[in-house]
């Protein structure tokens, strides 16, 4: 059921939401549905760590002089050789 909220926004705002609405064929009401839809949702922590990787953790063991990001790089430029 759709209830009527009343918002106070800066003009310049309104205006360039509305110009983005129209320009993308949406009424400015459901732009604002979808964004507090979006915000609220609620999210999984990203940061959980999966049973999976979590026993794989401490597997591979690399020296400490190894620099990983210089290792990868040298290995993409081989591979595109």
């Amino acid at each position: 059921m759709d209830k009527k909220l009343t918002l106070s926004l800066d003009q310049t705002i309104i205006e360039s939401a509305k110009n983005y609405a129209k320009t993308n064929n949406i009424s400015l009401s459901k732009l604002i549905e979808s964004y507090l839809a979006t915000l609220t949702k609620s999210k999984r922590n990203s940061t959980d760590i999966t049973p999976l990787v979590e026993s794989l953790s401490g597997v591979i063991s690399l020296d400490k002089e190894v620099d990983v990001k210089d290792a990868y790089t040298d290995y993409l430029i081989e591979k595109y050789k």
